[in-house]
C-alpha cells in the first residue's frame, strides 16, 4: 500500500515540533520521486553510491544506464559486461564483484527480487544481506526507496545522525539507542522523518 504523504505530515507535526518545523520548510516528501521502479537496477545503483559523493554517484549512475541504450539492465545483460567496461564507467574492483554476485543470485534463482515486496522489513533486510556487498544500511535503503516502507529508520546512517544531532541541538553525537528512542514518536513513519532529516543537510543518504 503506498504511503499516506498527507497522513503520515500530519501525524509527525503533532507529535514533533522540530518535524513540524522542517516540513513546512522542505515541503513535500520526496521519497515517491527518488525510487528506482526495477528492483535489480535500484541496487546495482545503491551498489554505485556507496562511499560516494551524491554528485559522483549520480555520474556514475548515468553511465551505467547509458550502457544499455535500448532496455533496462538486466542480471543477463549486466553479467555479459566485461570488467574492463565495468571499471572504464568508474566502478571499482571491489564493486564489481559485488555486482557479480548480485547478478549471479538473482540469474541462478537463489534471490527472488520480485518476491521481495511481500515479506516483512526484516525478512527484506536479511534475503539482502547475504549479497556480497549489502549490508543493513544498503538493505534499509532499498526498502525505503524502492519498496516505499514506510517505518525503516537507518540509526547507522551518519546523515541522519548529523541532522538528528543538528537539529534537535544535542551536544554529543546520538547513539543508535538514542536514535531509536527519539524515533519512536514516529511510528509508523519513521522513513518520512528520515527524509526530512536528510533534506534539513541538503544532502542524498550517506552510507556508514
Amino acid at each position: 500500500m503506498p504511503i499516506d504523504y498527507d497522513k503520515a505530515r500530519r501525524l509527525l507535526a503533532r507529535r514533533d515540533p522540530v518535524l513540524r518545523d522542517l516540513m513546512r520548510r522542505h515541503g513535500a516528501c520526496g521519497l515517491a520521486s527518488a525510487q528506482h521502479e526495477e528492483p535489480f537496477t535500484a541496487l546495482v545503483h545503491a551498489f554505485i553510491g556507496q562511499q560516494l559523493s551524491a554528485k559522483a554517484a549520480a555520474t556514475i549512475g548515468r553511465r551505467f544506464d547509458a550502457l544499455f541504450p535500448a532496455a533496462r539492465p538486466t542480471p543477463e545483460s549486466v553479467a555479459a559486461l566485461s570488467d574492463a567496461q565495468l571499471r572504464a564507467i568508474g566502478l571499482s574492483g571491489q564493486k564489481i564483484s559485488y555486482v557479480r554476485d548480485l547478478s549471479a543470485r538473482v540469474r541462478g534463482g537463489v534471490l527472488d527480487l520480485p518476491a521481495l515486496s511481500g515479506l516483512a522489513d526484516e525478512a527484506v533486510i536479511a534475503e539482502l544481506t547475504q549479497v556480497k556487498g549489502i549490508g543493513r544500511w544498503t538493505a534499509e535503503m532499498f526498502l525505503m526507496f524502492r519498496l516505499q516502507r514506510p517505518d525503516v529508520l537507518p540509526v547507522g546512517d551518519l546523515g541522519i545522525v548529523r541532522a538528528v544531532q543538528r537539529v534537535y541541538g544535542l551536544r554529543k553525537v546520538p547513539t543508535p539507542e538514542r536514535l531509536t528512542r527519539l524515533g519512536e514518536p514516529w511510528r509508523p513513519y519513521r522513513s518520512v522523518a528520515c527524509w526530512y532529516l536528510w533534506a534539513s543537510l541538503d544532502n542524498a543518504p550517506a552510507p556508514k
